[in-house]
């Protein structure tokens, strides 16, 4: 709902603002601009759409050998001591830690197809030990709050909104790492307010052991701005091909058919593409409207001013907001400013990588809670909201930190 009225107040607000330019300033141009960029942003949503499907087919292809070949269980037995203490409320031989440890561990490998109805059941399995059934748990709370900060460990979708790059894998670290601070931070938050001990030896031991790892990386990042960009490619590069194989090897070992599995995944990687289509023709056209208008200038431009007066004066994350605003409402709508941004300013520019970050590093918030609470008629979602906006915003600034730290050196 709450989208289907900013979709509609974006057209509303590019036709008073087109009127306006008509008549107070004598613009005969301004609705002929507006026709032409939704004709622009039709071709371009569904060309890009695309254009993108063979990397989409090929990614959903390797996830799938993953899925069939037991990673995700092998992540599931990683974490579950970490989780059986995040969760104290669930008893640990309950169903919900199941399907709680297979949601999240298919979101950080990019399967949002399998995350979905897993992460439905988990919410299912959690209700039935809500003792109020109207008002969420805290096991429910945290179980969202983690799944709203977004952990992705391999962003499958923004790789392939990237191909035409000369390095569609450069943003892999960067996103890594800011995905990885706004999880904490949400499990920290929701820790406080749980009153869940953090200092738990288990506890540090994950945490700790991952935040020294983070840290490390960006202790050197940031007194060795010259390896950069090696860092970026090299690094990232030879992280994701190592999964790749390790992918392989594990399905090898429990005698799946590599091929087929591959086969079947991109099948469904072809599904998607196609999919997404109308949800990209939408967005670009409602963004093309509210920016040919002049209506996003004068609001970035705002933004601009304001960050000057301030005195900061390196501004490309200005141009880049569209995608913050758009992410906590809807992947798709997301996903077409983060296209919009590419085409207005170009692939693998400064502008277009922070964009890439913030598209990677945060998630719909209200999509996720309006879903899964809406499936267990949960009406008192407490604090879970705040607390998913709150992740959110972390995202976004640590975005715009780590993607300066990347990018501009090197």
């Amino acid at each position: 709902m709450l989208l289907n009225r900013i979709w509609i107040g974006m057209f509303l607000i590019a036709m008073i603002v087109a009127i306006s330019k008509l008549v107070f300033w004598q613009d005969t141009d301004i609705f002929r601009q507006l026709v032409d960029a939704l004709f622009a942003a039709a071709d371009t949503g569904f060309t890009l759409s695309l254009s993108l499907t063979g990397v989409l087919c090929f990614w959903m292809g390797v996830m799938k050998i993953g899925e069939n070949g037991g990673a995700i269980g092998h992540l599931t037995k990683l974490v579950s001591p970490l989780f059986s203490r995040l969760f104290p409320e669930v008893p640990k031989d309950h169903p919900a830690n199941g399907a709680m440890m297979m949601n999240f561990s298919a979101n950080m490998l990019g399967l949002d197809n399998s995350a979905t109805p897993l992460g439905l059941k988990a919410m299912k399995e959690l209700q039935t030990l809500n003792p109020d059934k109207g008002r969420a748990s805290n096991a429910q709370i945290m179980f969202l709050v983690l799944n709203t900060s977004g952990l992705t460990l391999i962003p499958v979708s923004i790789f392939a909104l990237r191909a035409e790059s000369t390095s569609p894998t450069t943003v892999f670290l960067p996103i890594l790492i800011t995905t990885f601070i706004s999880s904490l931070f949400g499990l920290v938050f929701v820790s406080i307010r749980q009153k869940i001990n953090l200092f738990n030896r288990i506890i540090l031991a994950y945490l700790g052991g991952i935040s020294l790892l983070i840290g490390g990386l960006l202790y050197y990042i940031i007194y060795n701005p010259d390896k950069t960009n090696l860092i970026s490619n090299v690094a990232g590069n030879f992280i994701i091909f190592l999964v790749i194989i390790l992918f392989m090897i594990l399905a090898w070992r429990k005698k799946i058919n590599v091929y087929e599995s591959f086969i079947e995944g991109a099948k469904e990687g072809f599904g998607v593409a196609v999919s997404i289509i109308p949800y990209l023709v939408a967005m670009l056209a409602a963004i093309a409207v509210f920016r040919a208008s002049g209506t996003l200038d004068v609001i970035t431009d705002g933004i601009k001013e304001a960050a000057l007066f301030c005195g900061i004066t390196v501004l490309h994350w200005v141009d880049a907001l569209p995608v913050a605003f758009m992410k906590p409402l809807s992947g798709g709508g997301a996903r077409g400013a983060f296209v919009e941004v590419m085409d207005n300013f170009g692939i693998d520019s400064m502008q277009e990588k922070i964009a890439a970050t913030m598209q990677g590093s945060t998630e719909t918030t209200f999509y996720v809670l309006a879903v899964y609470f809406g499936s267990v008629n949960i009406k008192n979602t407490r604090y879970a909201a705040g607390a998913g906006l709150l992740c959110d915003l972390v995202g976004i600034i640590a975005a715009i930190i780590i993607s300066y730290l990347f990018y501009t050196n090197g």
